[in-house]
């Protein structure tokens, strides 16, 4: 999480200089910290400790889904 932090300093490459593309990277962010690494000391991930998601999640299935919802 430390490191993630530094995507708010202009020192870095992976700055955004439009906030929609840093809303946009920090709702990724948040999706992949929740969703996707197994915790050691759960076993589980945070979305699957607390009620949220029943199935262990990827980022490809994230993203079709995130596709299928932004597409008309």
């Amino acid at each position: 999480m430390r490191m993630g932090m530094r995507r708010f300093t202009r020192l870095t490459n992976g700055f955004s200089k439009k906030l929609e593309n840093h809303l946009h990277m920090l709702s990724t962010y948040f999706v992949h910290y929740n969703f996707v690494p197994i915790r050691k000391s759960l076993k589980v991930t945070l979305a699957m400790a607390a009620g949220v998601s029943e199935t262990l999640q990827d980022m490809e299935k994230i993203r079709h889904t995130h596709r299928s919802f932004s597409e008309p």
